[in-house]
């Protein structure tokens, strides 16, 4: 297969949307994030190897334990529905949100804020 029909190829494929967490492969801790394309994880590794990563927790054990400690696991893809149509952020959202939900990963378990700490309203 030449470049170019690789690139077509690349074109032609959905983006896959996922839930993934970071995973603390030394105590366990986790923090979960979505992405709209599966093929960023890359780009994510990237960050928590640099130094980068949004998440000051996360970032500070990186920092101490380096990036190999860490293993970024897909937790779930986003199915598409039966019209065809992919993924929608708020989809993507929500599904994130009941996987932290599921995980309650605060405190001990994760590098996420308690939700009290999260919710303004609260």
């Amino acid at each position: 297969m030449d470049r170019k029909e690789l690139k077509r190829q690349a074109r032609e494929e959905r983006p896959v949307a996922a839930v993934y967490q970071i995973r603390n492969v030394r105590d366990g801790r986790i923090l979960v994030e979505s992405t709209l394309n599966l093929r960023t994880l890359n780009g994510r590794r990237l960050t928590l190897a640099s130094g980068t990563h949004p998440n000051a927790r996360l970032r500070a054990d990186v920092a101490a334990l380096g990036p190999d400690a860490f293993a970024l696991e897909v937790l779930q893809v986003l199915e598409e529905d039966e019209d065809g149509l992919v993924w929608r952020r708020d989809a993507l959202r929500r599904l994130e949100a009941a996987w932290i939900e599921r995980l309650r990963p605060w405190g001990e378990r994760g590098y996420h804020l308690p939700p009290r700490a999260r919710d303004p309203a609260a």
